[in-house]
């Protein structure tokens, strides 16, 4: 398993509009949910910084994830340009992949 998490600041006002392209049933997973390997999204709210969100993006390995990205870049790009009409800031957390059992 791989997870991608990206914090958004989100301006007064937006939030209704960033949840229903960064939710999980939102246009973003409908983006990803056209590779089989994309797995689900999760979005949090920071209860003493409410207008900033986390996504966690859970993928089956970074390979799935960065083909994706590259695959559909003109989509992702288009979709991202779109979040700067109700975010302040997006910054890349970090990506993580699973560490196996034992």
């Amino acid at each position: 398993m791989f997870l991608a998490l990206w914090e958004f600041h989100v301006k007064p006002g937006c939030e209704e509009r960033f949840e229903r392209v960064y939710g999980p049933g939102g246009d973003r997973s409908r983006l990803f949910r056209s590779d089989p390997h994309y797995r689900a999204t999760r979005l949090l709210r920071d209860p003493a910084r409410p207008n900033c969100c986390t996504t966690l993006d859970f993928w089956d390995s970074r390979a799935a994830y960065e083909s994706f990205k590259e695959l559909l870049h003109a989509a992702y790009l288009a979709l991202d340009k779109i979040s700067d009409e109700f975010t302040r800031q997006e910054r890349h957390l970090g990506s993580f992949s699973e560490i196996p059992e034992l």
